[in-house]
């Protein structure tokens, strides 16, 4: 610190030394090093895309990773176009859509059970650093799969691999055991001021 530092800039300094202080103590602290399991809920926008972001964070590590969408798969998406044109990439798209359109429940479990099990080879492969279960919460609110199978076979999945749930109305249960959870807060949306859905945005 110099003389010629005002007294506001004093201060601020030693501010920021404080909080530098405290963060570098619970860096210091955190020396577990493991997989995560991470939930992203809510009704807010933005949680497939922050899965994805972290997709990419990964490939930018060189790490292994692997792609399962359950619902989605009557349209084309983006982040399907652009994550497809990377071989080592594993991207399977096994919804058959909105339940809403489907309008068949059996159909919709045969489909989820479908993806289920592309997912749980992933899951019992420790070559995979991370796996994004795209909207898994979706069909664990809708009853298309076992909860207790799910939870379990997250819970024995390898000690270093990461897994990304994405999807409105996460149940309790996975919040529980999942390491970090974020919840996407609808404060407004273009839609409902009746703009359609826009490619780079929506799809």
């Amino acid at each position: 610190m110099t003389t010629s530092d005002s007294e506001p800039e004093q201060r601020h300094r030693a501010r920021m030394q404080r909080h530098k202080a405290l963060v570098d103590a619970r860096v210091a602290q955190a020396t577990a090093e493991r997989g995560v399991l991470l939930v992203l809920t809510g009704n807010g926008k933005g949680k497939s895309s922050s899965a994805f972001g972290m997709l990419a964070r990964a490939m930018g590590h060189n790490l292994h990773v692997a792609v399962v969408q359950f619902i989605k798969g009557s349209f084309s998406t983006g982040e399907e176009a652009f994550f497809r044109r990377f071989p080592e990439v594993h991207y399977h798209v096994m919804g058959d859509g909105f339940t809403w359109d489907t309008q068949d429940q059996e159909q919709d479990k045969q489909s989820a059970r479908r993806a289920w099990e592309q997912a749980k080879a992933y899951l019992a492969d420790p070559s995979i650093d991370l796996l994004v279960l795209d909207e898994l919460n979706i069909v664990l609110k809708l009853g298309l799969l076992p909860l207790d199978e799910v939870l379990n076979t997250l819970l024995e999945r390898p000690m270093a691999q990461h897994v990304v749930v994405t999807g409105r109305a996460a149940p309790k249960e996975l919040i529980s055991i999942a390491d970090t959870v974020t919840e996407m807060r609808l404060i407004k949306h273009a839609f409902d001021a009746g703009v359609q859905a826009q490619k780079g945005i929506e799809l």
